[in-house]
């Protein structure tokens, strides 16, 4: 009996092993050390240019209700149908030199994927601007709202392999440092140092 239990055990072992194997050979995962990583601040920055500048367009439309409606056209139009056509990179990426990226196919995503990455992060980013809306009368409404665009942004400080926030683990998609760019963060750095030089003269 000992000796069957065994030899069930090693079979088992055996199998393990080779579907890890197995998993290991079909894993055409890109490696991390070949992605330029996007310094969290910079992503920060680019995040905040297209929030921003979407919410901004949002407030003229009048009530609520149709704020809504033009946020989520307006993040659809700026975040899946440029990014699409813009080799991968939004306003704020351009403006921050990073695009997105499919991880698996090393190439911009389709309209597909774009959707399905920007219904969760603008659908949070959504929660985010009404909570926001709310902050001098309701602060704790405020946090409420903000809490799920936070909680998705702050999972790439748990992935120390790419960096991947939670909707761009659902989607499969990474956040990548590229060339182009206006280099936004760089050029108001230094306008500031060339001020503090002038200053000290």
């Amino acid at each position: 009996m000992r000796i069957g239990v065994s030899a069930i055990g090693l079979e088992i072992e055996w199998f393990a092993d080779r579907s890890s194997l197995l998993l290991k050979m079909y894993d055409d995962r890109p490696k991390p050390k070949s992605f330029p990583r996007v310094p969290f601040e910079r992503r920060t920055y680019a995040f905040l240019i297209d929030f921003v500048s979407i919410w901004l367009v949002s407030a003229m439309a009048g009530n609520w209700e149709f704020q809504a409606i033009v946020f989520l056209a307006a993040w659809f139009g700026l975040r899946v149908i440029w990014v699409g056509r813009n080799q991968g990179q939004s306003l704020g990426g351009w403006a921050m030199d990073e695009k997105v990226l499919d991880l698996r196919f090393r190439r911009v995503p389709d309209l597909v994927t774009l959707a399905k990455r920007e219904a969760i992060l603008g659908g949070t980013a959504l929660l985010a601007m009404a909570g926001l809306n709310l902050f001098f009368t309701n602060s704790f409404s405020t946090l409420l709202l903000v809490s799920p665009l936070l909680a998705d942004c702050g999972a790439a400080f748990t992935d120390d392999s790419y960096n991947q926030a939670f909707h761009d683990r659902i989607s499969g998609t990474v956040i990548i440092q590229s060339k182009r760019g206006f280099s936004l963060d760089l050029r108001v750095k230094r306008v500031l140092d060339e001020l503090k030089y002038r200053m000290r003269k």
